[in-house]
């Protein structure tokens, strides 16, 4: 077997198992990606202690469109007071569609 051979048949592997992973998510971002997106996007205005989100992705509906969403929430301390945050967020764009206290 030459080298040309091996590094062919890795390539196309690779190729499929990646295919195959963006196939199972349904174009969704994973949760742990989602939930770093919300971090990094409200970070300059709120300081984030704490964060958890749900694993699982579910329906939402909003001003009549449907979401698949995953729900999540944030800690944050600011002037001695802590204060939790609840948030939704696209699980296909990793868009947030409602930060409420």
């Amino acid at each position: 077997m030459r080298v040309k051979d091996i590094l062919v048949g890795a390539g196309i592997g690779f190729l499929a198992g990646y295919a195959l992973k963006e196939y199972s998510n349904n174009g969704q971002i994973s949760p742990e990606k989602a939930l770093k997106t919300v971090k990094e996007n409200i970070q300059d205005q709120i300081p984030v202690n704490g964060s958890w989100i749900h694993m699982t992705a579910e329906n939402y509906q909003k001003d009549d469109l449907e979401y698949k969403v995953y729900r999540g929430g944030i800690s944050s301390t600011k002037e001695g007071e802590t204060k939790q945050m609840d948030f939704i967020v696209d699980a296909k764009t990793g868009t947030i569609l409602e930060l409420s206290s």
